[in-house]
């Protein structure tokens, strides 16, 4: 398991960005299966929507993103900086409401050379509520 210290320790997100709380298993270079606890403190809730409290869909994407990064990362990438290259076939089925607990599931699909291939979903409650096909090149760290 990966606490949040050592997740900040790899990514370099911060609060309000940082969307990782946990990851529970991980392979390198295979999966990588991560959690986000949904609170009714998030700031993008004060406007999306003021009455009807939905987590954005891309922010959904950008933390299974995140996981995809930890796994690049503790796959001997952690001296690379990570950054998207390509994101397919998403799809939302359900919305994702304060108070729930997302987990993500990521797997690597594909690598060459400095180009990673993934596939992702994020489950509530074991339900599929996003699905989504990316890719991201390792580069060398921007000082």
């Amino acid at each position: 398991m990966i606490d949040i210290k050592e997740i900040m320790s790899l990514l370099p997100h911060r609060y309000p960005f940082l969307l990782v709380d946990r990851v529970l298993e991980l392979e390198p270079e295979v999966k990588a299966v991560g959690i986000k606890n949904v609170t009714i403190n998030e700031p993008f809730f004060t406007g999306h929507f003021p009455n009807n409290p939905v987590m954005p869909g891309v922010l959904i994407i950008e933390a299974m993103a995140q996981v995809a990064g930890i796994l690049a990362f503790k796959s001997g990438m952690s001296s690379m900086s990570v950054y998207f290259m390509s994101i397919d076939k998403v799809k939302f089925r359900k919305p994702v409401f304060p108070g729930d607990q997302l987990r993500f599931e990521v797997n690597v699909t594909h690598k060459r050379g400095n180009v990673w291939k993934f596939r992702g979903n994020a489950l509530v409650d074991g339900k599929l509520t996003s699905e989504a096909e990316f890719s991201a090149m390792m580069t060398d760290k921007v000082l």
